[in-house]
C-alpha cells in the first residue's frame, strides 16, 4: 500500500490532506494549552479556597483549632493546598512535554512538507514541459509532411503538362525532393522526443511521483504517530498525580478518622468549666408569721429589709439564678460587694473598691485573673507561668552566650573587650531576676487556686468553688456572692467577720441606689456600639434609650433601654438630651 502507487494522480487532494493533518495537530496543541490554563485557574482557585478558610493567626479561631474536628477541617484545608499542587504539576509538565514539543515539530513538519511539494512540482513542470515539446515536434513532422505531399503533387502535375518547359519540371522535382527531405527529418526529430518524453514519462510516473509520494506519505504516518504518543503522553501525565492526589485524599479520610468527639467534648469542659456548685435548694420563707421576717442563708435578695426587698423582686426580677440568664446584674453587683470586702482593712492593695469596680465596669482585666472563674482562672494563670518561664529561658539562654563570648574575649582580647558585655550581662541577669519574681507572684495565685498553700485549708477551698451552708446568717448576708463570684478562690477570716457586716451594709446600701436610679434624660446613639465587655450595653446607629447617669468624666455615660437591660456606653457615641427638671431634682 503505497501513496506513489495507488495516489499517483491525486496530487492536489494529498496536498489538501497533509495540510488538514497540520491543521488537526495545531488543533490538538490548542486544545492541550487551553488545558493547562484550566489546570493553573482550577489549582489557583483551590489554594485560595484553602487559604480562605485557614484560622487567622493570634485570633479566637485559632484556638478553637484545639478540637479534633477542627484539627481534621484543618488537616483537609492542607491535603486540598497540595491537591491544588499536583494540578499544578499536571499544567506545567503538559506545557513542557506536550505543547512545546508539539509546537515545535509542527514547525519542522511545515518545512519538510513544503520541500516534498516543491519537488512535486518541479517534477510536474519537467514533464509538462518535454510534452510541449513533443507536441511542437510532432505538429512540425506533421506540418512538413504536409508540404511534402503538396510538392510531390505539383511535381507530377508540372511533369505531366506538355505545355510546360523542361526546367519549370525539374524545378518542381527538386522543390519536391527538399519537402521530402524535410519531413523524413521531421519524422527523426519527433521520433526521438518522443522516446526521450516517454523515457521521461515513465521516470515521472514509476520514480520520481512515487518517491515523493512516498516520503509524504512516511510524513504524514509519523505525524499521526506523534499525535498518537502526545495523546498518550497526555493521560499519562495525569495519570502520574494520580497516587500523590490519593494520598491527599487518604490524609482527609485519616483526619476524618482523627476525629475524637469524647476528646472534643473533654476540651469544652476544660475551656468552659468554671468551678462552681451549682446552688442549693431555696428554703421556704413563711410570710404567715407577724414577726420581722429573716431571709435565708440560700436567698438571692437582700436581707436589710422587706420594702427593699420586695422592690426588687417586683421591679426588675432580681430572684433568678444568675448562670441561667444572660445579664443579671444582681450576681455582678455582689461580686463586686464581696471584692470590696476584702479590700477593707487590707491596705496593701494597690487600688480602692470603687475604682476597682470601675474597672470591671470599662473592662479592664485584674493581673491575677481573679475576675474568671476558679477553673478558668488557673488555667490563665497555668498559661502565665509558663509564659515567663520560656520567657526565663530564653534570658537565660542569652546570658549563657554571652558569658561564653566574654570568655572567649578573656582568652582573646584581639578578639573584642570583655568589659563591653558587663553592660549588657547586667542588663540580661536584671531581666531574669525581675521575670523570676513575676514568675513567683503568678505561681502563689495559681498555688491558692489549686490549694497548695498551707494557709489554705479543705473547708476554705470548699468555700471558695461553693456555697457554704453552715455560715452563719450575719456573715451570708448576699448568700448568693460567693456563687456568683466569678473568683472563687478567696475566703473570709473569721476575725473580721464583724467588720465585714457594718461595711458590706454601707456599700450595700450605695449599690442599691445605683440600681434604682431614675431617667434623667434621652440619648439618640450616634454610631453603633457592640458592648462586649462586663458593664457596658450595646446600642445601634439612631436608637434612643434613657439616660440614667451623666458622664463623671471618665468618658463613660450609664443608660436603659428597659427593665432589664442597663449599662455604660462611651459618651462620644452617644447625643444626650437631660431633662432639666428631673435632673435638679
Amino acid at each position: 500500500m503505497s501513496w506513489g502507487t495507488e495516489l499517483w494522480d491525486q496530487f492536489d487532494n494529498l496536498e489538501k490532506h497533509t495540510q488538514w493533518g497540520i491543521d488537526i495537530l495545531e488543533k490538538y496543541i490548542k486544545f492541550v494549552k487551553e488545558r493547562t490554563e484550566i489546570e493553573l485557574s482550577y489549582a489557583k482557585q483551590l489554594r485560595n479556597l484553602s487559604k480562605k478558610y485557614q484560622p487567622k493567626k493570634n485570633s479566637k479561631e485559632e484556638e478553637e483549632y484545639r478540637y479534633t474536628a477542627c484539627k481534621a477541617f484543618l488537616s483537609t484545608l492542607n491535603e486540598m493546598n497540595d491537591y491544588a499542587g499536583q494540578h499544578e504539576v499536571i499544567s506545567e509538565n503538559m506545557t513542557s512535554q506536550i505543547t512545546v514539543e508539539l509546537a515545535r515539530y509542527v514547525q519542522e513538519l511545515k518545512q519538510e512538507r513544503k520541500s516534498h511539494f516543491h519537488d512535486g512540482r518541479k517534477a510536474q513542470q519537467h514533464i509538462e514541459t518535454c510534452w510541449k515539446q513533443l507536441e511542437s515536434s510532432k505538429r512540425r513532422f506533421e506540418r512538413d509532411c504536409k508540404e511534402a505531399d503538396r510538392a510531390q503533387q505539383y511535381f507530377e502535375k508540372m511533369d505531366a503538362d506538355i505545355n510546360v518547359t523542361k526546367a519549370d519540371v525539374e524545378k518542381a522535382r527538386q522543390q519536391a525532393q527538399m519537402r521530402h527531405q524535410m519531413a523524413e527529418d521531421s519524422k527523426a526529430d519527433y521520433s526521438s522526443i518522443l522516446q526521450k518524453f516517454n523515457h521521461e514519462q515513465h521516470e515521472y510516473y514509476h520514480t520520481h511521483i512515487p518517491n515523493i509520494f512516498q516520503k509524504i506519505q512516511e510524513m504524514e504516518e509519523r505525524r499521526i504517530v506523534r499525535i498518537g504518543e502526545s495523546v498518550k503522553t497526555y493521560a499519562e501525565l495525569d495519570r502520574q498525580v494520580i497516587p500523590i492526589i490519593g494520598k491527599c485524599l487518604d490524609g482527609i479520610v485519616k483526619a476524618a478518622e482523627s476525629i475524637d468527639p469524647k476528646n472534643d467534648s473533654q476540651l469544652a469542659i476544660e475551656a468552659y468549666k468554671s468551678g462552681f456548685e451549682p446552688p442549693g435548694d431555696i428554703e421556704f420563707e413563711d410570710y404567715t408569721q407577724p414577726m420581722k421576717r429573716t431571709v435565708s442563708d440560700n436567698s438571692l435578695s437582700n436581707s436589710r429589709g422587706e420594702g427593699k426587698s420586695e422592690l426588687k423582686f417586683g421591679g426588675k426580677s432580681k430572684g433568678k439564678l444568675w448562670p441561667f440568664i444572660k445579664k443579671n446584674k444582681t450576681q455582678s453587683l455582689c461580686f463586686h460587694k464581696e471584692l470590696m470586702k476584702r479590700t477593707i482593712g487590707k491596705p496593701t492593695y494597690a487600688f480602692e473598691a470603687r475604682d476597682y469596680v470601675l474597672s470591671l465596669k470599662l473592662g479592664a482585666t485584674p493581673e491575677d485573673f481573679s475576675n474568671l472563674p476558679p477553673e478558668q482562672r488557673r488555667k490563665k494563670l497555668q498559661q502565665k507561668v509558663d509564659e515567663l518561664n520560656k520567657e526565663i529561658q530564653k534570658e537565660m539562654d542569652q546570658r549563657d552566650a554571652i558569658t561564653k563570648m566574654k570568655d572567649v574575649y578573656l582568652k582573646n582580647p584581639q578578639m573584642g573587650d570583655p568589659a563591653s558585655l558587663d553592660h549588657k550581662l547586667a542588663e540580661v541577669s536584671q531581666n531574669i531576676e525581675k521575670l523570676r519574681l513575676e514568675a513567683q507572684k503568678f505561681e502563689a495565685w495559681l498555688a491558692e487556686v489549686e490549694g497548695r498553700l498551707p494557709a489554705r485549708s479543705e473547708q476554705a477551698r470548699r468555700q471558695s468553688g461553693m456555697y457554704d451552708v453552715q455560715n452563719p446568717p450575719a456573715v451570708n448576708s448576699c448568700a448568693q456572692d460567693r456563687e456568683s463570684s466569678p473568683d472563687g478562690s478567696y475566703t473570709e477570716e473569721q476575725s473580721q467577720e464583724s467588720e465585714v457586716k457594718v461595711l458590706a451594709t454601707d456599700f450595700d446600701d450605695e449599690f442599691d441606689d445605683e440600681e434604682s436610679l431614675p431617667a434623667i434624660g434621652t440619648c439618640k446613639a450616634l454610631y453603633t456600639f457592640e458592648g462586649q465587655n462586663e458593664g457596658t450595653i450595646s446600642v445601634v446607629e439612631g436608637e434612643t434609650v434613657y439616660v440614667i447617669e451623666e458622664d463623671k468624666g471618665d468618658g463613660w455615660t450609664r443608660i436603659r433601654r428597659n427593665e432589664d437591660e442597663e449599662g455604660y456606653v462611651p459618651t462620644s457615641y452617644v447625643e444626650v438630651y437631660l431633662d432639666k427638671n428631673a435632673k435638679d431634682s
